[in-house]
């Protein structure tokens, strides 16, 4: 093969693969932030057309969004939004919980005073979005609180597995804050975890981390059970 139609070669498939990420991260995005509901069918040519891009790099998009769990392809009948039910999203906050021990152990040992600094302010906007009654907003703050922990441990594998788990979660979100007495035991809970970052003891951030989405995965039980009545 001629030098010059490998080079040409390789800038198509350079172009082919940036397509892609383009209907990846607008899916991704439309799915997570809700735009796309749980169920909703993602026809392929119409995706191409709104996007200005072909629709192999919107089926190369379908298929990483398959394999993040955000959406379902079948043979013949095409992909849709996957709907995830409770029980999976308990299951999934119980893999979430065994993960994010591991990543605040770290973030207590890595932490400087600069994440100690932030991860306050973060608690403090937190407390007065729950005086002020903005429950919804306080849960974004919670998500932010969590982030910044992962990022703290500096933990690379944990990172990328929690925002796979965490983005099928999106349909739970603000489901768990909502609970009668949950948003006081919650920013107690965010209080101890910070507490043991801070001090460095990567024991009791653990301990903390358990009871904290012990307590979220109970109140999604007790949710999902009010719900089925």
């Amino acid at each position: 093969m001629r030098p010059g139609k490998m080079r040409r070669m390789g800038r198509d498939e350079k172009r082919a693969g940036s397509l892609s990420d383009v209907a990846y991260e607008k899916l991704y995005g439309d799915i997570t932030g809700g735009r796309l509901q749980p169920n909703e069918r993602l026809i392929e040519l119409d995706i191409a057309r709104e996007l200005g891009v072909s629709r192999a790099a919107v089926r190369n998009a379908l298929i990483r969004l398959e394999q993040e769990g955000l959406v379902k392809r079948e043979p013949n009948r095409g992909a849709r939004v996957r709907l995830v039910s409770e029980e999976e999203a308990v299951e999934i906050l119980e893999a979430r919980m065994a993960l994010e021990c591991v990543a605040v152990r770290h973030a207590a040992l890595n932490r400087t005073q600069e994440d100690i600094a932030g991860l306050r302010e973060i608690l403090s906007q937190m407390e007065s979005r729950l005086e002020a009654g903005d429950l919804l907003g306080a849960s974004d703050l919670n998500g932010q609180f969590h982030r910044r922990l992962v990022e703290i441990s500096n933990h690379a594998t944990i990172s990328k597995l929690l925002k796979m788990l965490n983005s099928q979660l999106i349909r739970f979100q603000y489901r768990t804050i909502l609970t009668p007495g949950r948003p006081a035991s919650s920013l107690a809970e965010h209080r101890a975890i910070f507490e043991a970052v801070e001090a460095g003891d990567p024991e009791r951030a653990e301990q903390a981390m358990r009871r904290h989405l012990s307590g979220v995965t109970e109140a999604l039980r007790r949710a999902a059970a009010q719900e089925a009545r």
